[in-house]
């Protein structure tokens, strides 16, 4: 679980997760929370190993995680989401037997209403072609707090780009991971809960998941299938201040992507370019 200043929030979810069954070892990456999280944590349950980072690492806090659980197996969770009982079992059975997936993403459920997240309904049918002798629908990205990872996949492929740092950086490792030979899932069985978290700061969010979501792009993609999807982005996201100051972030940020740009194989561009096709997601925008 990665949190910060979110205390209330890490607190209910670690009293969840401490109820898992097979008492799964529990690891808190605290980025430098200024209300004393990483404390309560600590004195809250010793079963719990708080990890208290010198500073805000964003998502890239999961590297260090990943790194210091020796589990074949890590399953993701932010504070503001928890596993239903019986689901990591049910990962752990699907990624023995099946090599080749790297992550498997889970059904997430909207607390208290008790529903599907929207954004449910494009993981269960995703257009990405699928393998027949793997299970469930075949992904181009997972989402990070709903996901189990294989460790040594994770490792390999280099984790979350510490330069995209936050919002929608599972996109850049997802196409890594896909260019290693490794598949992403969905699988419907799993499922995480998710009680959204009040304390957010919205903008600041969609400001880095459209810089990221535009690195990403010129990244990975060949050129004009990157400059189709760059127009695209720009005249489908809100004309604001927000999305200005996400493209000239990213602007801003053009020499590095040029000095670390590696163009994904012709075969996995062509097979996930009909993701282009559906619409940008709020996650993709840095929901």
């Amino acid at each position: 679980m990665i949190t910060r200043n979110r205390r209330d929030n890490a607190i209910s979810a670690a009293r969840r997760l401490l109820k898992l069954t097979g008492s799964p070892r529990i690891l808190i990456l605290d980025n430098a929370s200024s209300d004393g999280t990483a404390e309560v944590l600590r004195q809250f349950d010793p079963r719990l190993e708080v990890v208290a980072l010198p500073e805000d690492y964003g998502a890239v806090a999961r590297n260090i995680g990943v790194e210091k659980m020796p589990t074949p197996y890590i399953a993701f969770c932010d504070d503001d989401t928890w596993w239903e009982p019986g689901s990591l079992k049910h990962a752990v059975a699907v990624l023995d037997q099946f090599p080749r997936v790297a992550a498997l993403t889970a059904r997430i459920i909207v607390e208290p209403y008790g529903t599907e997240d929207p954004i449910v309904d494009a993981l269960r049918n995703s257009p990405v072609q699928t393998d027949q002798d793997l299970p469930g629908p075949a992904l181009g990205s997972f989402l990070a707090g709903a996901t189990v990872v294989r460790r040594d996949a994770f490792l390999a492929a280099g984790g979350f780009s510490e330069k995209l740092w936050f919002g929608g950086e599972e996109e850049l490792l997802a196409t890594d991971l896909m260019c290693a030979g490794y598949e992403l899932r969905y699988i419907d069985d799993m499922v995480v809960h998710h009680s959204p978290s009040q304390r957010r700061d919205s903008t600041y969010s969609r400001r880095l998941g459209i810089r990221n979501n535009l690195w990403f792009t010129w990244l990975r993609r060949p050129f004009f299938p990157a400059l189709r999807r760059t127009v695209f982005l720009i005249d489908t996201m809100p004309h604001d201040r927000t999305s200005a100051l996400a493209i000239m972030d990213a602007a801003r940020g053009m020499a590095w992507v040029a000095r670390h740009r590696k163009v994904r194989p012709r075969a996995l561009e062509h097979r996930l370019s009909v993701l282009d096709k559906a619409p940008v997601s709020a996650h993709q925008n840095g929901r």
